[in-house]
């Protein structure tokens, strides 16, 4: 049975994730594709219906992004959603104007006709809005079936299948909006929801089967739920074809390397070959202090170890990596010419002479969908609970130089964060807690005696898929303790601060 699949047209919107998860949300898979996409391409996807994404744009404007027009005629159910309603409208003959009162934030959505949309929802519920445009005249064919106080709410011709939002129903301050995505998926598009961990799981040991057939594949694992549940995957795809390495790259947390290799040979029944290569990353690493630097050059040592492995094993022919779908967004813009937020080194392909193919059975997931796939594969809470590290590790936690003094400091203060965070059973309930060692130093007095000694930065975050997080408001005396100990114990470290941003506008990591 093929899988039913709905696609978003990315218009720019800084929500078109959150409706991705969304969708998936209710059981049904969900595609972000760029707004480009021929009509063609989507012909062969066969999905159930389309959604239009909103945007910053403004469709009257000269070179605002538009659609392919034939994609309006496909005969499948399209959403458009603020941009997208506006696109929708003014390709199909309605009139698109400044709104003469924009609408940011809360408003009150009264429905007046029926709709699908808003079947068994009440007449009258908030909605978020944000938009400067509104339509000011539905295309032909199009009945009003809400508004708000200030604007069009609503449209709908449903003879055509077609649907317009002014608001935003993916995000948490549209309460009803999970309702109006799942009437859209179900009753409009005719979804059964059948994207579920458990066909996830079956679907992509077949995929890996097809893909590798009796050839041999080596994985690259971190310690980290995305790797570990790939691995698991391709272990159950293709058995002790699979050759798992766990590099000691000298980057990893503070005895990370020994209880995770234990972990995987014990728990896991992985094959795993432990490499220690702390000396030569650090090597290569001299000198350097600018992040995406660092990135490049670990990613770049990360692959030569493979391919010196790989080259030890025999003929293999694949290689493994937990890429996940955030990875993907962040690396490579899918609307064309947005920015790059940060490069990953699992994604992007390989350098140009290595001859092993990638495998990425993770690469449409998002994070907790990958953490559910775990729990259903059976893996251990030491793996499915473990918060996201970083693939380069702590030389991302480190601002500056890396060098060995510098990263036992940050390891002996960041074992202490995440120790107190398990003590005081936070660390199930945020996202990630980490410690980030600046370079600065500052003035202190202990034992009556002046320091000049390193700063240590805690960030701990709540989030849901990393694609957006908040600082966690943790109690003032997990703080204390927190700095207390790191102060008292971490020779070289006289200053604690605690970072009180939220992504947007900063990003989780500091590099």
């Amino acid at each position: 049975m093929t899988r039913e699949i709905l696609l978003i047209l990315d218009f720019g919107s800084q929500y078109t994730q959150l409706i991705a998860r969304r969708i998936r949300e209710l059981g049904v898979f969900c595609e972000i594709v760029p707004y480009t996409i021929g009509c063609e391409q989507i012909r062969q996807k066969r999905p159930l219906g389309l959604i239009l994404s909103g945007g910053p744009s403004s469709v009257y404007d000269q070179g605002a992004p538009r659609c392919d027009s034939e994609i309006l005629h496909l005969g499948v159910p399209i959403l458009g959603i603020c941009y997208g309603f506006q696109l929708l409208a003014s390709m199909l003959g309605g009139q698109v104007r400044p709104s003469p009162r924009r609408e940011y934030g809360r408003a009150h959505l009264q429905v007046i006709a029926p709709s699908p949309l808003f079947e068994d929802l009440p007449e009258n519920f908030p909605v978020w809005m944000s938009h400067g445009d509104e339509v000011c005249e539905p295309p032909p064919g199009f009945q009003v079936v809400a508004r708000t106080e200030n604007a069009l709410g609503a449209a709908h011709d449903r003879h055509r299948q077609l649907y317009g939002l002014q608001f935003h129903p993916e995000v948490a301050h549209t309460p009803q909006g999970k309702f109006i995505l799942r009437n859209f998926a179900y009753r409009i598009c005719g979804a059964r929801g059948d994207w579920t961990p458990e066909s996830f799981i079956e679907s992509a040991i077949e995929r890996v089967r097809r893909q590798v057939g009796m050839g041999r594949a080596v994985c690259g694992l971190s310690g980290g739920v995305d790797s570990s549940v790939a691995a698991t995957i391709v272990h159950r795809a293709i058995g002790d074809r699979l050759t798992c390495i766990f590099v000691d790259n000298g980057l990893l947390r503070k005895n990370e390397f020994d209880e995770v290799l234990d972990l995987y040979r014990q728990r896991l029944r992985l094959n795993v070959i432990g490499v220690r290569a702390a000396e030569r990353f650090l090597s290569r690493l001299a000198g350097v202090s600018d992040p995406e630097q660092k990135r490049k050059i670990i990613g770049a040592v990360f692959i030569e170890v493979f391919q010196e492995q790989a080259a030890k094993l025999g003929p293999v022919d694949y290689l493994v990596q937990g890429t996940l779908y955030p990875d993907v967004i962040e690396s490579t813009s899918v609307k064309g010419p947005s920015a790059v937020i940060k490069s990953h080194h699992n994604v992007g392909g390989l350098p140009e002479g290595m001859r092993l193919k990638l495998i990425e059975p993770l690469r449409e997931l998002f994070k907790d969908e990958v953490r559910a796939v775990g729990r259903r594969l059976g893996l251990p809470p030491e793996i499915i609970e473990r918060h996201p590290f970083p693939g380069p590790g702590l030389a991302v936690r480190i601002l500056g130089e890396v060098t060995g003094p510098r990263l036992e400091l940050l390891r002996e203060a960041d074992a202490i964060v995440v120790r107190e965070i398990k003590r005081a059973q936070l660390y199930e309930h945020v996202w990630q807690a980490f410690a980030v060692l600046l370079p600065i130093s500052t003035v202190g007095v202990m034992g009556d005696e002046r320091t000049y000694e390193n700063v240590v930065a805690i960030r701990v975050v709540t989030s849901q898929d990393g694609m957006t997080a908040d600082w966690a408001r943790l109690p003032y005396d997990v703080l204390a303790r927190i700095s207390d100990r790191i102060v008292s114990e971490v020779r070289g470290i006289n200053r604690v601060v605690y970072d009180i941003s939220s992504k947007p506008p900063s990003t989780i990591e500091w590099e």
